[in-house]
């Protein structure tokens, strides 16, 4: 920031929202698979952040309850070449850039592979959480879930096979409550990661979210993006009445280009050095539905000239209707067809004589 007093202000109020968990408990897109139903996992902030042809995944994992472990499983769009530990303030300063705040007081699909086991691709520890990147179809991740000591609630088949079917990686994070409280994280302090994703467009699951709720239950989350150009998304949110709590669906809060001074506070975070000095585009995206009509994820075109992904988006392929190129090379057939049948008729034949003699 240009004014130091504003930077120390920023500062003050991140800083008070770190220790204090105020504006926006944050915490990862993934769906919670635990024995215990006392820990619970409070509202989402992710950042799908999206740069020469790199995702940047930002989320949080936050926890509150009582118990000893608890895991979460985020499905991601391909193989990350990274996890690492996430910055400091990042999803706090974009929550601060996009929320009204009080006054401080002084975050390329693959083929589902179906056989065999699920493949451990990468394992980190970060802080308290146990990282497993897994590569497999819904039965071979469940099997391997279940086999670490991951609970699944019963919808958790039918949801692993709605992202296996279109991509076969996931992000399986475990939380040792022993271990937190040996490095003294307290109760609801949030630990971020940052996953590192070659893909052609950035894409943030959102169904995963609705994994063992109550169809009635209100999932709630924020998802912001930083693109090179404004982004087409799918589905498309719609405009805000201006944060009302009462507001159902996928609610576009700020669509913006992200200012100098936000993009220099991102890129004073841990591992935000690759993020451009100027030229980003901001959006914000705010969810607020039942978890009955959470059907699907959020697809992104990051050119802003294209059309997101029906697939990624995780809608079903079109039925009862050719694709286009089909039906082109059929009308083309249909026309070669009668027009050999044309020449080939007598009479046709001579009248063309007669023409070309003329």
């Amino acid at each position: 920031m240009r004014n130091p007093f504003a930077r120390a202000l920023t500062l003050t109020i991140l800083t008070a929202i770190m220790l204090t968990g105020a504006a926006g408990s944050a915490l990862a897109c993934g769906g919670l698979v635990t024995p215990s139903g006392t820990i619970n996992l409070l509202k989402t902030t992710t950042l799908a952040a999206y740069h020469e042809g790199i995702e940047h995944y930002v989320t949080s994992f936050e926890f509150a309850g009582d118990g000893s472990e608890v895991g979460s499983i985020i499905p991601l769009p391909g193989v990350p070449t990274d996890v690492i530990k996430g910055g400091d303030w990042t999803l706090q300063r974009l929550i601060i850039e996009t929320q009204p705040q009080p006054e401080a007081t002084g975050v390329q699909f693959l083929a589902a592979d179906s056989a065999g086991r699920a493949e451990v691709l990468l394992e980190k520890k970060i802080d308290a959480l146990d990282i497993t990147v897994l590569k497999g179809g819904a039965v071979e991740v469940g099997n391997w879930a279940r086999e670490h000591g991951y609970f699944l609630p019963p919808d958790a088949p039918e949801m692993l096979a709605f992202y296996a079917d279109r991509s076969p990686i996931f992000l399986a994070a475990r939380f040792n409550a022993e271990r937190a409280a040996n490095r003294g994280v307290q109760t609801g302090q949030g630990t971020p990661i940052h996953v590192v994703i070659p893909t052609p467009n950035p894409w943030v699951p959102l169904r995963i979210l609705a994994l063992g709720r109550k169809d009635a239950e209100v999932v709630q989350a924020d998802v912001y993006l930083l693109t090179d150009r404004r982004p087409e998304t799918l589905p498309q949110a719609e405009r805000s009445k201006g944060f009302d709590e009462n507001q159902r669906g996928l609610i576009q809060e700020v669509s913006e280009p992200a200012s100098s001074t936000l993009l220099a506070d991102l890129r004073s975070d841990r591992g935000m050095k690759w993020l451009p000095e100027s030229g980003m585009w901001l959006t914000y995206i705010r969810i607020n539905e039942t978890a009955a009509n959470l059907k699907h994820d959020l697809a992104i075109d990051a050119s802003g000239y294209g059309r997101p992904s029906p697939l990624a988006a995780g809608y079903p392929a079109a039925s009862g209707a050719a694709p286009w190129p089909v039906i082109w090379t059929v009308m083309a057939a249909l026309v070669a067809v009668a027009f050999l049948m044309v020449l080939t008729d007598p009479a046709v034949r001579r009248q063309a004589a007669r023409v070309f003699r003329r």
